[in-house]
C-alpha cells in the first residue's frame, strides 16, 4: 500500500508558534517533510470561518495537524 502522503504534499500546521505545533513543525521536518504550511494569528484568524475557507481554497493543504489553541488567563 502506498504512503497516505508523501513529502510532496502540503501540510498545514495551525498553532505552528506554540509549545506543541513548534516541536510538530520540527518533528515534521526531520522526517523528511519540508512542505509545511504555516499562519500566524494576524494572518489567519481560524473563529472567522469564510476566511479559513477562502485560506484553505487557496493553499489547498493535504493534511491538517490542530495544535492551536488560546491560552492564558
Amino acid at each position: 500500500m502506498p504512503p497516505l502522503i508523501t513529502p510532496a504534499d502540503r501540510i498545514f500546521v495551525a498553532g505552528h508558534r506554540g509549545m506543541a505545533g513548534s516541536a510538530i513543525c520540527r518533528a515534521l521536518q526531520r522526517s523528511g517533510y519540508p512542505s509545511l504550511l504555516t499562519a500566524s494569528r494576524a494572518e489567519l484568524d481560524l473563529e472567522d470561518g469564510p476566511a479559513v475557507q477562502r485560506w484553505f481554497e487557496q493553499h489547498q493543504p493535504k493534511v491538517v495537524v490542530l495544535a492551536a489553541a488560546k491560552v492564558g488567563g
